[in-house]
């Protein structure tokens, strides 16, 4: 398998790794993070702006979801780059990311509470992101050396 491919799978694993870990937590967990919250409220406003009309109620929370397991997979893919030093790249990109959910909502024009409600909450959020880049440099590893 290229590298190209197994990159992009590596991310894949990773993005939806990251959307098991937050549904299973924000059913179980009080004060979970709800990155959900925080992606239909970026959607909303980006098509707004762009559009002028956006998605609304399921049709709003499905658009997200494949936003967000699209852009997961593209970013966790640069696990690749890491080569035989995949895992501490997905581990690095896990925690940025979960880093970026707590401290840029504010900074974009989006509601900080989803993700940063209470220090657990952007404990969690970042231990999300983090269970992510994880799954992605293990798969990318998994597949062995190019």
């Amino acid at each position: 398998m290229n590298a190209l491919l197994k990159a992009a799978a590596a991310g894949t694993v990773g993005a939806i790794a990251t959307n098991v870990a937050h549904e299973l937590t924000r059913r179980i967990v009080p004060n979970a993070p709800r990155v959900d919250v925080l992606g239909m409220q970026a959607l909303a406003k980006g098509l707004t702006a762009t559009t002028g009309s956006t998605p609304t109620g399921g049709d709003l929370y499905r658009s997200t979801l494949a936003g967000d397991l699209l852009s997961n997979s593209a970013y966790f893919s640069a696990v690749g780059l890491g080569g035989g030093n995949a895992v501490a790249v997905g581990l690095g990109l896990g925690v940025l990311a979960g880093l970026g959910a707590v401290v840029l909502p504010p900074r974009m024009g989006l509601d900080e509470k989803p993700t940063a409600r209470t220090p657990a909450t952007e404990a969690m959020t970042v231990a999300l992101y983090t269970v992510g880049g994880l799954a992605a440099g293990m798969t990318y590893q998994a597949f062995g050396a190019d």
